[in-house]
């Protein structure tokens, strides 16, 4: 395999030039960056598009693998994009779906610096794609595509610098792509009972999308150096709710091989009486009769969000405890199962083994709030108490009792990234005949005084082999780089052959409902079997 290369970016780049010697110094003094009319230049079936080369990795950026999605295809499902004569460039990544900000990045802001989020234009022009290939080739390499996190509501295929292919393009000699795609109110307002088979599929059209870009990857991977018969999804949070339903569209059976689904998981969609109704409400807050319903194609994009957000938050007030909320994949029965997925009866929909992954504390408390580090048992039960009522005191005790070395603000951090949905998650895939393995990412980084801990998307970079990239996250050097090592190495044989044994890491065994298997990934690995089931039994039963 080729030696792991280091992306630095913005103060991170020139703050480690001046720990050098400043000036520009630089261990490799060769060229790294080769872009030219003849340069990194390929075929799509839409036309020729060109790239660039960094570091010995085939980089192209904003690649359409569909046409904007504004106007007359603004709720449609995704149409082809325009072929193109000539070459296209491909540098820059493309815009992402319309949307709000709504990470904070003031100069006071600890989580902005620790997630140092990538912001980019948005417009309904959002369907693109990016590539990463060591080779021009034939070679037919394990392909990765990444769907990004965000929800369903906001997000963008390269939001943090972790979500790079570059690095694990060259260590494990792979394709990697990533994709944007519509989002919110512009990928899931179902229209089909007020506005009836035209729009049949716009309650779905953000996950269409997805199935869009996997079609691309299907008929163009080839050019690029992939094999389009060996293809993994892989997505954090948001993204993992992604992988989740994809592995269950009928219209992704052949098109996605493998899967892995970090921090978010889903067995089901939205309701879609639900979703039709507000659909309906929508279209009645912008004063339009049901045969107008077209004039919504016609707003301006953030004329569109802005009422259709209003109008979900009115009609959430007016329909308490009536499903799902807000905007996210509906369960039609046609483009997602309306039930539960993963139907091993189901010949229709995708069988492929599935990697879930979840960080040990998803939701630290205390990351920004030092005086918190100290609190005690009794502190945490008291903070608990209006989520858990007097049931609080049990699930203190009960996780305390099952992880004796932790302290109370440790507990209290476990407590907001509890395994029982992805449990449950694994538990119904089981069914299917396709392996399932299941990993809890509990390294913790010297950053913030250990404040950090095991946090919601720590181990993206760790998977694609970045931590020296996303140096807030992991604090650099030889110690994550370690664990990231095994864990890539993980990924790639689990691209390569549906199964993520092998030599970086002790074995690690399919998971079973009945022991409920687990590769715990820190300094040190190992296989734990379901070691908080007795506690989250307790947790589980004072939600109920």
């Amino acid at each position: 395999m080729m030696k792991a290369k280091i992306i630095l970016t913005g103060v991170f780049a020139c703050l480690l030039m001046a720990s050098c010697g400043g000036s520009g110094s630089n261990a490799n003094d060769e060229q790294q960056l080769f872009i030219g009319e003849d340069i990194a230049v390929t075929n799509t079936v839409y036309g020729k598009v060109r790239g660039y080369i960094l570091r010995d990795i085939y980089h192209f950026k904003g690649i359409p693998y569909g046409a904007s999605t504004e106007g007359k295809n603004r709720f449609m499902p995704p149409q082809a994009p325009e072929p193109w004569e000539g070459v296209r460039l491909a540098l820059n990544y493309g815009d992402m779906a319309p949307q709000a900000i709504t990470y904070d990045r003031s100069p006071e802001s600890a989580s902005g610096f620790v997630d140092n989020w990538n912001f980019f234009n948005s417009s309904e022009d959002c369907l693109r794609l990016n590539v990463w290939t060591p080779a021009l080739d034939g070679a037919k390499r394990p392909v990765l595509v990444w769907f990004h996190g965000g929800g369903f509501f906001n997000g963008s295929a390269i939001e943090q610098d972790g979500y790079g292919g570059e690095n694990l393009a060259a260590y494990g000699d792979v394709v990697v792509c990533s994709v944007n795609h519509r989002l919110n109110a512009f990928g899931f307002t179902d229209l089909a009972k007020v506005g009836g088979e035209k729009y049949r599929h716009s309650g779905n059209v953000g996950m269409l999308d997805l199935i869009a870009a996997l079609k691309w990857v299907n008929e163009n991977i080839h050019w690029f150096g992939g094999d389009p018969g060996n293809v993994t999804i892989m997505g954090q949070s948001g993204g993992g709710s992604k992988v989740s339903i994809v592995a269950s569209m009928p219209a992704a059976k052949g098109l996605v091989h493998k899967a892995v689904a970090l921090s978010g998981n889903a067995t089901s969609a939205a309701d879609k009486e639900y979703a039709e109704a507000l659909g309906e409400f929508i279209v009645k807050e912008a004063g339009l009769k049901p045969s107008e319903v077209d004039r919504l194609q016609d707003m301006p994009w953030e004329e569109y969000y802005a009422l259709a957000n209003a109008a979900s938050r009115k009609f959430s007030m007016q329909n308490k405890g009536n499903g799902r909320r807000g905007f996210s994949p509906v369960g039609d029965g046609v483009d997602i199962p309306s039930g539960v997925f993963f139907d091993p009866a189901d010949p229709t929909i995708p069988d492929i083994p599935m990697i879930y992954c979840t960080v040990k504390d998803e939701r630290n408390p205390n990351r920004d709030r030092p005086e918190l580090e100290d609190i005690t048992f009794d502190g945490v039960v008291e903070k608990l108490t209006p989520q858990y009522g007097e049931k609080a005191a049990d699930v203190v005790k009960a996780y305390s009792e099952a992880f004796p070395d932790a302290r109370p603000i440790e507990i209290w951090a476990m407590l907001t990234g509890v395994r029982s949905r992805v449990v449950r998650s694994a538990d119904i895939k089981s069914a299917q005949s396709s392996p399932v393995y299941m990993s809890w990412f509990t390294w913790q980084p010297p950053l913030f005084d250990g404040r950090l801990r095991a946090f919601h998307c720590l181990d993206i970079c760790f998977w694609l082999h970045n931590t020296d990239l996303m140096l807030t996250h992991t604090g650099g050097g030889k110690r994550p780089r370690a664990l990231s090592d095994k864990m890539s190495d993980a990924l790639l044989a689990f691209m390569r052959t549906g199964n993520p044994n092998c030599k970086s890491l002790p074995y690690w065994p399919e998971y079973t409902p009945e022991n409920g298997e687990v590769m715990i990934l820190d300094d040190v690995c190992e296989v734990k079997n379901d070691p908080d089931r007795a506690a989250r039994a307790v947790l589980e039963n004072a939600v109920r």
